[in-house]
């Protein structure tokens, strides 16, 4: 059963961090054909609510299922680091980066690419997305490499 849960998991870490890895290409190739920058928005939305996010919610089931399968202990700091930087990195998707991309697509439909609205939640999308993607770095590191610390 470990085995079968740690394959899940490490599915589940592909789709989720490749499918946020793609949304800097998808932008900067936006970024170079502006006309098509509402539909790559809409897009990484779509990616980020039905597959992105969805995975690391099952990346945390399963992870928490190969620790008690596996009888892990939770306060092995690697592991209780990683799960704490997990809530922050869930907090910083749900709470920040998703409304701000919803507000990023609705200032682009009605105010335009151009506008201060626009450029300010495209700034705080990046800086936020660049934030979340270097956590979860981090927390793939953690738990790879399994350091002491």
């Amino acid at each position: 059963m470990y085995t079968f849960l740690k394959f899940l998991h490490v599915l589940l870490a592909i789709v989720a961090v490749g499918f946020n890895a793609s949304y800097g290409i998808w932008l900067a190739r936006a970024g170079r054909e502006p006309q098509h920058l509402g539909h790559v928005l809409r897009g990484i939305k779509v990616l980020d609510d039905r597959f992105a996010n969805p995975a690391y919610a099952l990346l945390l089931l399963t992870g928490l299922g190969m620790v008690w399968v596996g009888d892990l202990d939770l306060t092995q700091l690697w592991l209780s680091t990683a799960l704490g930087i997990y809530v922050v990195v869930v907090i910083l998707g749900l709470g920040v980066y998703t409304p701000t991309l919803r507000r990023q697509i609705r200032a682009l439909e009605t105010e335009g690419a151009g506008s201060a609205g626009f450029r300010s939640l495209a700034a705080r999308s990046t800086a936020v997305g660049l934030t979340v993607a270097v956590l979860v770095l981090v927390i793939v590191f953690l738990m790879v490499v399994k350091p002491s610390l």
